[in-house]
């Protein structure tokens, strides 16, 4: 049973309210209470906590309008529901009441029992659904609240566990070293063997340091600031770190910054971004032909974008696309070392920029990312 509070201070109107009201009951019973002054009414509000206040505008003691600020003020946010009743030619008062938080009016001496049911109930309704839809507000930030809390948690334990496991396994490493170098093992297999032990200390250590940078892009330290970068200087001091792989392969490396020779950008976050998909156009080359990648930077719809194309192994984006940036994913085990860590990080900095990435590629033929570097 829903309740309805009638305020207005002319008694024979209320008393008409309740028999339009009640020739309805078939379809919804009310329970009714009247009010006629703001005191009787906040009293009654606060004693019976109505579904709908049916609210009229001349009161004796205030107005609709203040009395409908001090409803609101003692109903919980966004649950009040009032139908403000107005005399004929008050379409602005009609229009202030909604603007102050009432549901819907009707005009005095112009509806029937028709009318009134159906207005009540559509703001009951629209109340109900206003109220609805706060909860699963509410209940939507306390889960991302704890997700957020559960995603810092854990990236806490990695960057814990990835420091803390550093220092053992670098003892390890150096036990193995000097293993390899004082001992003496005359069986071939032994030999294998260490090789096998040094190849998984690598890998270990690699994937150490990978978790902790992984986590490091999560919860960078301090705020990050963005300045002009040369892309020509950028790529200089990025080929300069990769030139023992670079010249190992014979790689060709080709820039054009013409259309865009610099942007603003965290010169940080644009190395790694670089560094990696550089990384990767080598690391994922095809045996038979040497590695050709060309960079390039132009504008499109007003947005930087970054290339980077090669002709290596390729991928089956059907296949592969959606996982491409999901930490640990290789495609290519067969080709050189790697972790999968790369284009998680690459995504996950142009993500934070409010960036995206694009991807093409042919299996055999090579691949291309188009990093639009802002949103």
């Amino acid at each position: 049973m829903k309740k309805i509070l009638l305020v207005d201070d002319n008694e024979h109107d209320r008393m008409l309210y309740r028999r339009l009201l009640r020739k309805q009951a078939e379809h919804q019973e009310f329970q009714i209470f009247e009010a006629d002054s703001g005191d009787a009414a906040r009293a009654q509000f606060t004693a019976h906590r109505p579904d709908c206040v049916l609210l009229d505008y001349n009161l004796p003691d205030t107005d609709g309008l203040e009395l409908l600020k001090e409803l609101k003020l003692l109903a919980p946010t966004d649950t009040l529901c009032v139908v403000m009743i107005t005399g004929g030619g008050s379409e602005a008062l009609a229009v202030k009441a909604l603007n102050n938080g009432a549901l819907d009016y009707l005009v005095k001496q112009h509806f029937d029992h028709e009318l009134l049911f159906k207005t009540v109930m559509h703001a009951i309704e629209k109340n109900e659904w206003r109220q609805h839809v706060a909860d699963h507000h509410r209940q939507l930030q306390a889960v991302n609240q704890q997700l957020a809390r559960t995603n810092r948690d854990l990236d806490n334990f990695v960057y814990a566990a990835s420091h803390d496991l550093r220092q053992p396994v670098n003892n390890l490493r150096g036990l193995f070293d000097e293993l390899r170098r004082s001992a003496t093992f005359d069986d071939p297999d032994q030999a294998a063997i260490l090789g096998m032990v040094d190849a998984s200390l690598h890998a270990l250590s690699t994937t150490i340091t990978d978790l902790a940078a992984v986590v490091q892009v999560a919860r960078p330290t301090g705020e990050q600031t963005t300045e002009p970068v040369a892309l020509a200087d950028l790529t200089a001091d990025v080929l300069q770190t990769l030139h023992p792989q670079l010249q190992a392969v014979q790689a060709d490396i080709q820039t054009d910054f013409a259309d865009l020779p610099e942007l603003e950008y965290v010169r940080s976050n644009l190395r790694t971004i670089l560094l990696n998909l550089l990384t990767n156009a080598v690391k994922y080359r095809h045996p038979e032909r040497a590695p050709r990648v060309a960079l390039r930077t132009k504008v499109c719809a007003n947005q930087p974008v970054l290339e980077v194309q090669d002709n290596g192994l390729g991928m089956n984006l059907e296949r592969h696309g959606p996982e491409l940036f999901q930490l640990f994913r290789r495609f290519h085990p067969h080709a050189g070392e790697g972790t999968g860590v790369g284009l998680f990080l690459v995504n996950r900095l142009v993500q934070a920029h409010g960036g995206r990435i694009e991807v093409e590629s042919e299996e055999g033929q090579g691949t291309t990312f188009r990093v639009h570097l802002r949103g």
